[in-house]
């Protein structure tokens, strides 16, 4: 559910899992889904309104449902958005099918958020139903090896105790990668993603970003530079606001990540492209409201491996 590109679907398939069902709204994110994982069950439509009983039965449900209303980078209306009550469409689905494992994903402010009392209608939520639930906040840096000051809660839930008990989210692991693994800053890149000199982000910015090795990132307060030579955390504004694609200086002047430097950032592999048919906004937007893949990997190989352990 709430597939996007299929950052997550990537995940689960790297470990072995087997897509057979994924529901997406955005015609652009279905696009590049088609574009990457093929046709043959992606339903494109309003969560709202699918037929959940012509799902096919499956195992894993999972689903990383709109994060928006919950985000400290927005309004944060939680479930009073409609976006946040998206989450009833997923209790839905669980009613219809009972899968044996859940698996969730959403910004770490969800536990936070208004006072505990949106988590605890999820946790609760999934207890209703019978499924036993772990949660955590993992970082992109120390569970995914990759250079991006990204966090996010990971929930897993099933339906036999024993599973659950055999679960447990991985360990952290050294991150051995930098920019360097993904930046090559002396490579041109196309000219779409250079600011010229007479733009006003150049003009107003260029003074302040140097060419040091680090990410910048663009704020209401004004340019911050990236410690510990991070990538910040990639957001879906990207696409809105294109000056909030994060910046950096390469051999050749003051340019925007790109869109592949992103997708690398977020742990897809060289073979995930955009359709021709995406625009550069839209696809920073995609980008933005993906996953972790390497993040997802690892913790999908655990719900796998307590499903199907004995004793």
């Amino acid at each position: 559910m709430f597939a996007g590109i299929g950052g997550i679907c990537l995940g689960f398939k790297q470990s072995g899992a087997e897509i057979i069902w994924a529901n997406e709204c955005d015609s652009a994110a279905c696009r590049t889904y088609r574009h990457n994982f093929g046709n043959s069950y992606l339903v494109e439509d309003d969560v709202r309104v699918v037929n959940f009983r012509l799902v096919p039965d499956f195992d894993v449900l999972t689903a990383g449902f709109p994060c928006q209303p919950f985000s400290i980078a927005g309004k944060q209306k939680g479930f009073s958005d409609p976006r946040g009550n998206l989450f009833f469409e997923i209790a839905r689905m669980i009613d219809q099918k009972r899968p044996k494992a859940i698996f969730l994903e959403n910004v770490p402010n969800l536990v936070e958020h208004d006072s505990g009392k949106t988590f605890l209608v999820i946790y609760t939520t999934l207890a209703q139903f019978g499924y036993y639930v772990k949660y955590a906040v993992l970082g992109a840096d120390e569970y995914g090896n990759l250079p991006q000051t990204r966090k996010r809660i990971y929930i897993a839930a099933f339906l036999d105790l024993e599973a659950c008990n055999r679960f447990h989210f991985p360990d952290p692991i050294p991150l051995t990668k930098s920019i360097d693994n993904i930046i090559a800053v002396r490579e041109r890149k196309h000219e779409i993603y250079y600011y010229p000199q007479t733009s006003g982000i150049y003009q107003r910015y260029s003074g302040k970003i140097k060419a040091d090795g680090h990410i910048y990132r663009l704020t209401d307060h004004g340019v911050v530079r990236v410690k510990n030579q991070m990538c910040p955390t990639l957001t879906a504004n990207m696409g809105t606001y294109p000056n909030r694609v994060p910046l950096i200086v390469d051999s050749f002047g003051l340019r925007k990540l790109t869109l592949r430097e992103c997708l690398d950032f977020q742990g897809f592999p060289s073979s995930f492209a955009f359709p021709r048919s995406i625009t550069i906004n839209d696809a920073y937007k995609q980008i933005g409201n993906s996953v972790c893949v390497p993040v997802i990997k690892r913790i999908a190989e655990a719900i796998i491996k307590a499903l199907t352990e004995t004793g």
